[in-house]
């Protein structure tokens, strides 16, 4: 079932915890480790999930191998992101592995994903916009609650119809980027 919560002060520290367990594991592998998703953004309310990308040269089996021993879960059927319209479908342009907590730790989804890649980008990119335009991410949480309010029990309606609205926001963000000279 998915729920929308209110903002929770307590998420980036929970995810600094889970930054540092990351860290520990992956050493020099991880180039950088970023906290993505609705709960990086001060004030949006979010799935109680604290979502993170690791960023790597390579989806190796180094990288992999150095989670799986930290107790970290993979899901080996997400291999991919979502393309947004218009964008180049390559497929190695959208692929990353995907882990969960360690059994009995703070909920989170583990994103690991090959630098300079668009779907490393778009996270970054959706959540510093985000920052920057609070009245957008008040909308965004008004979709995302009115989404599970009649699709919380369907996972695949919920993302079926909140991955195109979030493209909208990729295209607004690029061009915002641009204004700005944003870079991740």
């Amino acid at each position: 079932m998915i729920t929308i919560l209110p903002y929770n002060g307590r998420w980036p520290q929970e995810f600094n915890q889970i930054q540092a367990a990351l860290a520990a594991a992956l050493g020099p592998l991880a180039l950088r480790i970023d906290h993505i998703g609705s709960t990086s953004v001060p004030g949006l309310g979010a799935k109680d999930v604290i979502d993170v990308q690791v960023t790597v040269a390579a989806l190796s089996e180094d990288v992999r191998q150095a989670l799986l021993a930290a107790g970290f879960q993979q899901f080996r059927e997400a291999v991919s992101d979502h393309v947004p319209p218009g964008e180049d479908p390559a497929p190695e342009k959208w692929q990353k592995f995907l882990f969960i907590q360690p059994e009995g730790q703070r909920r989170a989804n583990i994103h690991v994903r090959v630098a300079g890649q668009p779907n490393q980008r778009y996270p970054l990119l959706f959540r510093d916009y985000l920052r920057a335009h609070p009245r957008s991410a008040q909308v965004v949480e008004i979709i995302k609650r009115q989404l599970a309010k009649h699709h919380g029990d369907d996972v695949a309606a919920y993302y079926d119809i909140k991955d195109p609205v979030y493209d909208l926001i990729w295209d607004a963000a690029q061009t915002w980027a641009t204004c700005t000279g944003w870079t991740a």
